[in-house]
């Protein structure tokens, strides 16, 4: 599902014209990409988290150089789903089994 899918359906369950809907979620996402540069998590109850994620400095290599490269530490945006969410995702799964 993309973004155009996403507005088309709030649009067509609402009845709302899809420029405004699309500013909505435009708004949306760009208030959750300013609330984790910032440093601040965002919670949605019953649907998740977008949380920062610090990763520790790692030794890496870079194979074309045969040399060893020192990666800093940093943070990382990452999404964990709400236990609610992850056990409807579970209960609608089908699985071929081969």
């Amino acid at each position: 599902m993309t973004k155009a899918d996403i507005v088309a359906k709030i649009s067509e369950k609402l009845g709302i014209e899809k420029n405004d809907v699309q500013a909505t979620v435009e708004t949306f996402m760009t208030e959750v990409k300013n609330s984790l540069e910032g440093g601040d998590n965002v919670y949605l109850r019953g649907f998740g988290s977008f949380i920062i994620k610090t990763r520790a400095e790692k030794t890496g290599r870079n194979i074309s150089k045969n040399t060893t490269i020192k990666i800093p530490a940093h943070n990382i945006p990452a999404f964990k789903p709400a236990k609610v969410f992850v056990e409807g995702v579970k209960s609608n799964v089908s699985v071929d089994e081969n």
